[in-house]
């Protein structure tokens, strides 16, 4: 079958031929000035999508990264806080050591005790140190304001105890303040040992020790000296049991006693009727110690011995508050050691999601150089045969 086309027809047809070759030029011109082999979603729709997914995820880690800045800077302000904490407690540490010195007057331990007041309301402010954002550092799950109150009865804690565990891509902001400063051991951990009220010998111990973890009890005893004819014994009774564990012990000064698991020794002379009492170790916080503290060194009527009772406890259970707060220091070190492997990771991820996004949806330089080349003289060569065609005409021939 033969078929016939007019010349207009055959114009025509190239026509839209070069138009289409002229837009698809133009595209490529876009898409390079661009750098990119997909500006619309009709470029490629399956590209696109996965350019899209790649940068959602990408603001999203953005964003992750944005609130562990804030996190980590939190962190760091609390670390720095419990080192300045640590510090403070040292000097305090010194001072309390220096008021156990027996040849000085009460108006030197009065100095003293004000001196270790004031370090003691620096350790509360650390305590109530809050983050750039104004937020509580040592609020622990939240709180409201100020994490403590200094209440007449003594410091109160009004957070929330515990602390947000990290994840994958975030660190705690908060630290627990209950554990760092409100959760220090009494006497030596285990045990406490303290003077009789109605004593009026010169003895003294020190904090104590567990020979025996196994054997300990957890009662509480009382150890009660008999002088007779200048001989010193003592028995001990199990207050809790009602029960006699030791009796007319041979008492000699700086000699330990040792009894169901416990040691302690004690010193000077007791009289007839003197008491030691045991009681198990509770939990406290490091305010209600140095107030403590601060009072017995105050005291103007306190003895050397009973002075020296109070600040040999008091050593003890500092050094058990400074344990706490180097311990604390620790977690928050970990806390940022955590928060850079985090940041890495981050930015491993970014680095990743950055070069997804690039394979779906940027150009080959190279290849759409080359593509616009060859377009370019296919138009132009289109163009050219054209010109030619339209001035081709039957009545060229005709004389």
């Amino acid at each position: 079958m033969n078929m016939r086309m007019g010349s207009a027809n055959l114009f025509d047809n190239t026509l839209v031929k070069l138009s289409s070759r002229q837009a698809g030029l133009a595209d490529l011109q876009e898409k390079l000035s661009a750098g990119k082999k997909v500006i619309h979603a009709s470029d490629d729709p399956a590209g696109a999508a996965q350019a899209e997914r790649a940068l959602t995820r990408a603001t999203r880690v953005q964003t992750e990264q944005r609130a562990l800045g804030l996190q980590r800077n939190a962190m760091a302000t609390a670390e720095s806080t419990l080192g300045d904490a640590s510090g403070a407690l040292q000097t305090l540490r010194d001072l309390v050591i220096s008021a156990g010195n027996a040849a000085l007057s009460p108006a030197n331990r009065s100095s003293i005790a004000q001196q270790i007041t004031t370090l003691r309301d620096q350790l509360f402010g650390y305590a109530n140190q809050q983050d750039s954002n104004g937020i509580p550092l040592f609020g622990g799950l939240g709180s409201a304001g100020a994490p403590f109150t200094d209440a007449a009865s003594g410091v109160v804690f009004n957070g929330i105890a515990g602390q947000h565990a990290s994840t994958p891509v975030s660190i705690p902001a908060l630290m627990d303040g209950q554990a760092v400063w409100m959760d220090v051991p009494t006497g030596n951990g285990v045990f406490t040992v303290g003077l009789g009220g109605a004593n009026t010998g010169t003895a003294w111990t020190d904090v104590g020790q567990v020979l025996n973890p196994a054997a300990v009890t957890g009662h509480n005893y009382t150890v009660s000296f008999s002088v007779v004819a200048g001989v010193t014994t003592y028995n001990v009774s199990d207050t809790t049991s009602a029960t006699t564990v030791a009796t007319a012990q041979p008492y000699v000064d700086g000699k330990a006693i040792n009894f169901d698991g416990l040691s302690f020794t004690a010193h000077g002379v007791p009289v007839n009727g003197d008491t030691l009492q045991l009681a198990p170790s509770t939990r406290t916080d490091l305010f209600n110690i140095l107030d403590s503290a601060i009072n017995s060194i105050n005291s103007p009527t306190a003895t050397p011995h009973a002075l020296t009772q109070a600040t040999t406890l008091a050593l003890a259970q500092i050094d058990a508050g400074m344990s706490r707060i180097q311990s604390a220091r620790g977690i928050a070190g970990d806390a940022l050691n955590r928060a850079d492997i985090i940041d890495k990771n981050q930015q491993t991820k970014t680095q990743q999601l950055a070069a997804d996004r690039s394979r779906a949806e940027d150009m080959d330089m190279v290849q759409g150089i080359s593509d616009f080349q060859n377009q370019q003289t296919g138009y132009d060569a289109a163009l050219k045969t054209y010109a030619q065609v339209q001035r081709l005409s039957l009545f060229n021939y005709l004389s």
